[in-house]
């Protein structure tokens, strides 16, 4: 009888050892909610509205000089005509290259930006799972890499709390 207890003792024991810990973790939501993603996408916002503005300005200046241009055409000679036409042409490609370079340049420092946060949140998940004695904390989006889970292994809203609170410090 003591060693057909001990038999059972030591198979749950072994039992007991091989059991996984398993979670996951909304990675839409805690990119979504994290405090500080939110506050670098209204760093960038504003950036971004800024930008538009001295864009806006250089092109309704732009718009004048055309107009202006069309109502003095009639008086100017051809040649004046086809130097004024290629020095607008001129000006509109400078504008247009303007535009695209600095919205490559806020699209190239956003990236930066968001890439560190990305990698400080997995960071943090990877610390999370060490310390909390997880085997496996898996990511779920909205391509659905978790088609199920069963209810209690969603971790998303503790690791977003603790996450915010970490971003406070």
């Amino acid at each position: 009888m003591k060693k057909l207890l001990l038999v059972v003792l030591i198979a749950a024991g072994l039992t007991s050892c091989t059991e996984q810990k398993t979670a996951y973790v909304d990675t839409t939501k805690i990119i979504k909610e994290y405090r500080e993603m939110k506050e670098v996408e209204e760093e960038f916002t504003s950036k971004s509205d800024k930008v538009k503005v001295e864009l806006d300005s250089l092109a309704q200046s732009f718009q004048k000089e055309v107009q202006e241009y069309q109502a003095n055409m009639n008086g100017m000679s051809t040649a004046q005509r086809q130097e004024k036409e290629q020095e607008l042409m001129a000006k509109q490609q400078t504008i247009q290259q303007q535009q695209q370079m600095m919205g490559n340049q806020l699209r190239q420092e956003s990236d930066v930006v968001i890439d560190s946060i990305v990698t400080k949140v997995k960071e943090y998940v990877k610390e999370y799972g060490k310390d909390n004695d997880y085997t496996y904390i898996f990511g779920s989006n909205e391509s659905a890499n978790i088609m199920y889970a069963k209810d209690g292994l969603d971790i998303t809203e503790e690791i977003l709390e603790k996450l915010n609170e970490s971003y406070k410090k």
